[in-house]
């Protein structure tokens, strides 16, 4: 079902955003045409076909789970304006 320019003026006003009169007719055509391949998608026969999690089937390389860096986090907070047991304090900002 093809969109009117009525119903991309409604459109823009719900999402808030501005489309000129001239512009109007430009969106129309391009969000039909995101319809009309929404259809030609549906149209395809997907039975007996599993759902995929990924278009690739990759298995992640993963690195080892090792310490690299050294704790400091003594020499960080000797900079901060307040800490508190190994916490920063800061203003709160809702009552």
């Amino acid at each position: 079902m093809p969109l009117n320019l009525d119903q991309i003026e409604r459109l823009a006003r719900l999402a808030r955003i501005e489309i000129s009169a001239a512009d109007g007719g430009e969106t129309r055509d391009r969000l039909n045409d995101v319809f009309a391949l929404i259809e030609q998608l549906q149209a395809a026969d997907t039975r007996g076909i599993e759902p995929m999690a990924h278009a690739f089937e990759l298995a992640q390389r993963l690195r080892e789970d090792a310490v690299t860096e050294s704790d400091r986090r003594e020499a960080y907070q000797a900079v901060a304006p307040e800490v508190e047991a190994g916490l920063y304090l800061v203003p709160r900002v809702m009552e």
